[in-house]
């Protein structure tokens, strides 16, 4: 199978069972999850993957894989200049993209021309799998970009960044989802892995909560950098998802979703006034 056939039957696995996993045990019952709101969100965040997955395809055609190759086949790479075992550097790659990912989702916060980008994700005011997939195209390119730079740069292992690409697609539509974990399993899991509890914490209107739990896969780069959350202030029954400065049902339409970067705004996380570093 292909690079781009193994992903996306594991993007459809992966979608399926959390869609499922959604239906059996809800963890909020709102009405951005259900009816015709709910619709009009899912057309939307799936249109944006769409065409994101479209738009990548025609400027990266391997996406991050394609980096590997091609780093690969010139040598290139710190783990290969100092002869690190492939199997360390799978390891060591893997752990490390984490890492620089978890670095992109906090400058995306910090820097204002990423956060207008970025904020379109945040703009949803449901919170369920499809808004894992509800990235701007324009944030996937750059993304790729920085992927691709790690990937050359240490000279990852191909398999490495299949498994990566994987699972961090695989482990965003898990930690967005909709679902309700036992308190008791929740408490343990979010040790190893960010869970849906977790991460709903950064999609709540309060600034202070929108600026924390950044990860997507391990949970302790937000413990080592200070940017851990245990639990929203209001309870997740009681927050309030989304952006405070979007609050209409505008923000399931896909064409206010495209242009969002191109409006203007002086609002930070949350809707406040945030300049750079602060």
């Amino acid at each position: 199978m292909s690079e781009a056939a193994i992903r996306l039957t594991a993007f459809l696995s992966i979608f399926a069972a959390m869609a499922a996993f959604e239906l059996w045990s809800p963890r909020l019952e709102r009405a951005e999850m259900r009816g015709a709101l709910k619709s009009r969100r899912w057309f939307t965040n799936l249109a944006m993957v769409v065409l994101s997955s479209v738009l990548v395809r025609i400027l990266f055609p391997a996406a991050a894989v394609g980096a590997a190759l091609w780093a690969e086949t010139r040598q290139l790479g710190l783990f290969r200049w100092v002869g690190v075992d492939p199997v360390i550097a799978g390891l060591l790659g893997f752990v490390i993209l984490d890492l620089a990912v978890w670095l992109e989702h906090w400058a995306s916060h910090r820097i204002p021309i990423l956060w207008r980008i970025h904020r379109m994700h945040h703009a949803d005011t449901g919170f369920d799998l499809t808004t894992a997939l509800r990235f701007h195209p324009l944030e996937i390119v750059l993304s790729m970009v920085w992927k691709a730079a790690v990937v050359v740069a240490l000279g990852v292992p191909v398999a490495a960044v299949l498994v990566f690409e994987i699972v961090l697609n695989g482990m965003a539509m898990f930690n967005h989802a909709n679902a309700r974990l036992p308190a008791g399993l929740d408490r343990v899991l979010r040790r190893f892995v960010v869970t849906p509890d977790m991460h709903r914490v950064h999609h709540s209107s309060i600034p202070a909560e929108t600026d924390s739990n950044y990860g997507f896969n391990f949970p302790f780069w937000d413990r080592i950098f200070g940017t851990y959350n245990d639990q929203p202030q209001l309870g997740h029954d009681g927050m309030e998802i989304g952006l405070r400065e979007f609050r209409d049902g505008s923000t399931a339409d896909l064409r206010w979703a495209l242009v969002l970067p191109f409006r203007g705004s002086n609002a930070g996380a949350g809707g406040q006034k945030k300049p750079i570093g602060k």
